[in-house]
């Protein structure tokens, strides 16, 4: 199994034929599911699936949780998306990557993230930080 980070490829063609909107207020609801090191998830991912989920602890539960979304900007030639920071308390997991997805849009894949090795909290924070908004390193950004 494997986790392999990447914009998914349906997601790069479903945002030229329809709609994702990721306007912070009035856009779709996008949410982020953890997964343990049995998942495989890549480019070809098309959808969330509960298959190798990290099981409910804490305030984590299935199907993860609800991202607040940056409004979408420019940067120079760069067009960039990005996310509030998510925590979820008192949770005892261990992960090794998360699903970013649609849940306005059938549960379409939006981006994997693979954390490089598993991380743990043990009835603590598991906490994702997204990286900083900018046209370097925003978690989605066209360039």
């Amino acid at each position: 199994m494997a986790i392999t980070q990447a914009v998914c490829t349906s997601f790069k063609q479903e945002i030229l034929v329809e709609g994702h909107n990721f306007t912070a207020t009035t856009g779709d609801t996008f949410k982020i599911a953890l997964y343990s090191s049995s998942a495989t998830l890549s480019a070809s991912t098309t959808a969330y699936s509960s298959s190798n989920e990290v099981s409910d602890s804490g305030t984590y539960t299935a199907g993860g949780g609800s991202l607040t979304a940056v409004t979408p900007t420019t940067s120079g030639t760069t067009a960039l998306c990005d996310f509030s920071d998510i925590s979820f308390t008192s949770a005892t997991i261990t992960a090794r990557g998360a699903l970013v997805y649609n849940s306005s849009n059938s549960n379409k894949a939006v981006c994997v993230l693979n954390f490089g090795g598993d991380k743990t909290s043990t009835s603590g924070t598991f906490t994702i930080q997204f990286p900083a908004a900018d046209a370097s390193n925003a978690i989605l950004r066209l360039a």
